[in-house]
């Protein structure tokens, strides 16, 4: 039996249940789900920003780890801080869902027919940004809680739109046991928004199974249900997330994808929470050295403005920070 450490919410079961129905089609071992309240989640209305810890939604599924509570725990990628943790390695990366972000709104709007002055909530300032950049009009709100609690803001009237990650609505609906956003019947329309548009948070859409370093045999049973492209693009930009200094409060995106049997393109960005200026960029190198190719990406970024823009990020929010002592 593999006891796997999950978050309580809904799409944090899905996906550690679907993550067990694949090591148990692969490898005939049964498994339970272990959830657990994290930090993140004990404040669901407070911002992400707001926190001062880069382990919000994870260090309570590593501890349950590391105490033998667990034999692996499911997060998403995205939500891992760039530093390693002690004992804990990443078993398997699975096949990646997704990775677009997802415009939900009550008519079926992309983000161009929107109207000018619309509302639109989300939790990302890298998403805000992004939306900002193109529809400098737009009305982006802060908006946390779960995704059912996002869906029926815009059902209900709140906002005009919400922006999520199109990888949890698509597990989200099955299995249904778990609550899916499908038994919700509400009259919502989901736009993908391209990579042109919106571009995603580093490992969006991707998986993270953690497990102890030293139980060779669960990470054996990991080992069945790593995806190499899904693992090498992933790795790549979480090194560019890394090389820039950033984390789950930096307003930074990264998106690779195989673009032969042997190459990653890389596309990444940071944006200016105050100028609402955004950098791109983009690159390809050799699959087998993701990193490399991260960190070449990321120099280019810092050489294009970003370490300046970076620099201004970190002094005002040590002026925040000062302000509240």
């Amino acid at each position: 039996m593999i006891r796997i450490a999950t978050r309580r919410s809904a799409l944090a079961r899905a996906q550690a249940f679907q993550t067990g129905q694949l090591i148990s089609r692969r490898t005939g071992e049964d498994f339970e789900l272990v959830p657990m309240a994290t930090a993140g989640d004990r404040d669901p209305l407070r911002p992400v920003g707001a926190f001062e810890t880069k382990g919000l939604f994870v260090d309570a599924l590593r501890d349950a780890l590391l105490d033998g509570y667990c034999d692996i725990a499911v997060h998403s990628y995205k939500d891992l801080p760039t530093q390693a943790a002690p004992g804990i390695t990443i078993g398997a990366v699975p096949p990646r869902e997704d990775p677009r972000d997802v415009l939900i709104t009550r008519g079926g709007d992309r983000l161009s027919t929107l109207a000018p002055t619309a509302t639109v909530g989300t939790s990302s300032e890298r998403r805000r940004l992004e939306l900002l950049r193109s529809r400098p009009s737009l009305q982006v709100l802060p908006l946390r809680g779960n995704l059912d609690t996002r869906l029926r803001k815009v059902a209900e009237g709140e906002f005009d739109a919400v922006v999520v990650a199109l990888a949890g609505l698509r597990r989200l609906y099955v299995p249904e046991e778990l609550g899916g956003v499908g038994a919700l019947g509400l009259p919502l329309a989901a736009v993908p928004l391209e990579p042109g548009e919106c571009l995603p948070a580093p490992a969006q859409g991707a998986l993270a199974v953690e497990c102890r370093a030293e139980d060779t045999r669960v990470r054996a049973l990991c080992e069945g249900i790593d995806d190499l492209a899904t693992h090498q693009a992933v790795r790549a930009e979480r090194a560019y997330l890394q090389r820039l200094g950033g984390g789950c409060l930096a307003p930074v995106g990264a998106f690779g994808r195989l673009v032969s049997p042997a190459q990653i393109e890389l596309v990444g960005m940071l944006a200016c929470p105050v100028t609402r200026k955004v950098i791109r960029r983009s690159l390809t190198g050799p699959i087998g050295d993701p990193e490399k190719l991260g960190i070449a990406l990321a120099e280019d970024i810092d050489a294009a403005g970003g370490a300046a823009m970076l620099e201004m990020i970190a002094e005002l929010r040590a002026q925040r920070d000062r302000a509240t002592l």
